[in-house]
């Protein structure tokens, strides 16, 4: 229901979601290390990019507001304020996804965690060393715009968790592809048939 990478993977392929991955991570990193070079006077210029290019990718105006998650934007961004933060948090996401077998999880946690790094260990934080973080809280602030979008974007996956609609990451390898597709497909069924019945229900009670 997205057009992310991840959803370009499982059904167009390894070739087409790696290519749509790269993409959304290089315009991501673009955005964000090249504002300040182009508005040398803007201050904020590189994180108030960064949250526009992730914003823009899950809500395309010439896509009716319907994009993709930003998990890949997301990685971007990140690579661009310290590429040795993104490689300790892709180990720690990594573990999360294989972990819950869920791979939304891992833009929930790191949107999340992203602009609380930023201002713990940015320039004007309590411990400073990222490369490229250097507005304290007010940088951070505006990267959790992001998050809020990002959040938004997950709540249908949370719900479809809930009640087992949601697709296992495990997916992507599993030999036997079609039970997952008939899990999801039962539990998305007997969901609906609750809900139904819930709404007749309250229409009798009337």
């Amino acid at each position: 229901g997205n057009a992310g990478a991840s959803n370009a993977l499982i059904t167009m392929g390894k070739k087409v979601g790696a290519i749509s991955a790269i993409f959304d991570v290089t315009k991501a990193a673009a955005a964000y290390l090249l504002a300040p070079l182009i508005f040398g006077d803007l201050a904020l210029a590189a994180e108030i990019s960064g949250t526009a290019c992730i914003l823009g990718h899950m809500f395309p105006v010439y896509m009716k507001f319907k994009g993709g998650k930003g998990l890949a934007c997301l990685g971007g961004m990140l690579i661009a304020i310290d590429w040795r933060l993104f490689l300790a948090m892709l180990t720690v996401e990594i573990a999360i996804c294989l972990w819950t077998d869920y791979i939304c999880v891992v833009p929930i946690t790191a949107s999340v965690l992203i602009p609380v790094f930023y201002g713990l260990f940015g320039a004007k934080g309590v411990a400073p060393w990222l490369l490229h973080a250097n507005n304290g809280w007010i940088g951070a602030a505006i990267l959790f715009v992001a998050t809020v979008g990002i959040l938004y974007r997950h709540i249908q996956n949370i719900y479809r968790i809930s009640y087992g609609g949601e697709m296992h990451f495990s997916y992507m390898w599993s030999k036997d592809k079609e039970a997952e597709k008939a899990r999801v497909r039962e539990n998305t069924l007997r969901h609906q048939e609750m809900v139904a019945a819930k709404k007749a229900a309250k229409q009798e009670n009337r």
